[in-house]
This record gives C-alpha cells, structure tokens and sequence, in this order.
C-alpha cells in the first residue's frame, strides 16, 4: 500500500461515517431506534488500527483531522461527540494495541472489543441516544468490521506467519 494510504483511509472513514449518521434516518430495533450506519463503523477501528501501525501516536493528530472535517461536514454535535468517543477508546485501544505482544489479528480484535463499548457509551450518551439496548445493538455491529478484518489477517497469518507484519 502506498505511505499515507491508511491514515487517509482513517479520515475518511471517520468523516464517511459521521455525515451517514446525520443522513442515514435510524430505525426501530428491539424496542430502541438504530443507527443503520452503525453496522460498517467496526471497520473505522480496524482502520484506526491500521493507521496507528502506519504513523504510530500520531494516530490521535489524524484522528482530530477526521472531526475538524466532520465538524463542517456533518452536525457540529455529532462531530463533537465522534472525537469524544474516539479520544477515550483510542487511549483505551492504544493501551492494548500497543503493549501486547499479539500477532496483529488478535491485537486489531482485543483492541476493538474493549474500546467498541466505551466508544459506543460515550457517543450515544453525547448524541442524545442512550439506553442499553441500542449499546448492545451498536457494539455488536461495530464489531462485526472488527471481526471480518480478524479472520481475513488470522487466515493470511497462519498461511505465512512471515509475511503479515505484527
């Protein structure tokens, strides 16, 4: 991939993802309203992952990049509570990102699994959103990005454990 390629696709998908939730209307689920574009925002922490691999710390410049964007490209209040969330989990997936030693696929999936629900809290609250129900809904389906980006690299890491970089 050529330099740069992951921290673009990082604002991206951030800026992407902000502008869906305030154009994409939510829809009954389980007596709570869902955000549909809920179901590719895993995807956003597999390339937060990937970005952090590519520029290291300075994932957290690229992240207030990515709601600088969504500020004037989405509501303010979205924007806001996008960098919230994303500032809190991204210590938390930076924590574990960082200091396990785990081949990448398994680092990308526990890094998404503890930093997913905090993010979700944080950013349903913020929006306005906030019950149980739709944190469990919106966890689960974040982490579905989480987990198709898990089995492709564990596949490719057990077909040649040199060439997937950890």
């Amino acid at each position: 991939m050529p330099k740069g390629f992951s921290t673009t696709a990082y604002i991206g998908a951030v800026v992407a993802i902000n502008w869906l939730f305030v154009v994409v209307p939510m829809v009954p689920v389980l007596g709570t309203m869902f955000p549909p574009v809920m179901l590719v925002v895993g995807f956003v922490f597999v390339f937060r992952d990937f970005a952090q691999r590519e520029i290291g710390h300075w994932v957290v410049i690229a992240m207030l990049v990515a709601g600088g964007i969504s500020y004037f490209m989405s509501a303010p209040v979205v924007a806001l509570a996008s960098v919230t969330a994303f500032l809190i989990s991204e210590a938390i997936d930076w924590a574990v990102y960082t200091f396990t030693r785990k081949p990448l696929s398994q680092r990308i999936l526990l890094s998404s699994a503890v930093a997913v629900p905090v993010d979700t809290i944080v950013f349903l609250q913020m929006v306005g959103i906030f019950d149980w129900t739709a944190v469990a809904l919106v966890s689960a389906a974040k982490m579905l990005g989480a987990l198709v980006f898990w089995a492709v690299l564990n596949r490719r890491e057990k077909a040649s454990p040199t060439q997937v970089a950890t």
